[in-house]
C-alpha cells in the first residue's frame, strides 16, 4: 500500500514538473525578424567573410575582422590577436575546412548606436574526410558598424 502511495504521490509531482516545463517552453519567442535590411545586410556580411574563409582569402578575412577581434572558442579559449587569428585560419583552415550557414537558423538583432548580433547554426565539412558527419553547432557575431563598413568585433564559436 505504501508503493502505491509514493507511486501516486511520485506522478502527480513529474505532472506538475512536466506541466511547469511546457509553460516555460511555451514562452520561449520564435523569431521575428526586427528590421529586414539589417538581417538582409549581416546575412551578405556573412556571405562575404564566409566565401573568403572557404576560398583562403584571409586578405579579404582580415578585412572583415576588427583590428581589436575578439575571438571566444568552446574548446581553443580566447584570441584577440588579429595576426594570429589569419595565421591559424591559414595552418588549420586553408584547403582543409569548408563552412556551410545554416541560414533558417539565423537570427540578426540589432545593437542600438553599435550594429548588430547574428547568432545561428553552421557547419564545418573536412574536405580530407568527406565521408564525415557534420552536425550544426551554434555561433553568436557581434557586428559593429564603423562609418557604414560592417567589421566582426566578437566572435563565440561553439562546438561542444
Amino acid at each position: 500500500m505504501k508503493l502505491i502511495i509514493a507511486l501516486i504521490i511520485s506522478t502527480f509531482f513529474f505532472s506538475l514538473k512536466s506541466e511547469a516545463q511546457q509553460k516555460s517552453t511555451a514562452q520561449i519567442r520564435e523569431y521575428n525578424c526586427v528590421d529586414k535590411e539589417l538581417y538582409d545586410t549581416i546575412i551578405k556580411m556573412d556571405n562575404e567573410f564566409f566565401d573568403a574563409y572557404n576560398n583562403c582569402d584571409l586578405k579579404k578575412q582580415a578585412d572583415i575582422y576588427s583590428d581589436d577581434i575578439e575571438f571566444f572558442h568552446d574548446k581553443g579559449g580566447l584570441s584577440t590577436s588579429k595576426e594570429a587569428i589569419i595565421n591559424s585560419t591559414e595552418k588549420n583552415i586553408c584547403g582543409k575546412v569548408t563552412r556551410t550557414l545554416i541560414k533558417e537558423s539565423v537570427e540578426v538583432y540589432p545593437i542600438k548606436d553599435y550594429g548588430a548580433v547574428q547568432i545561428g547554426f553552421h557547419k564545418f565539412y573536412n574536405n580530407q574526410e568527406p565521408e564525415a558527419e557534420s552536425i550544426p553547432v551554434k555561433f553568436i557575431l557581434i557586428w559593429h558598424n564603423q562609418n557604414g563598413k560592417w567589421k566582426i568585433k566578437k566572435v563565440v564559436s561553439l562546438h561542444s
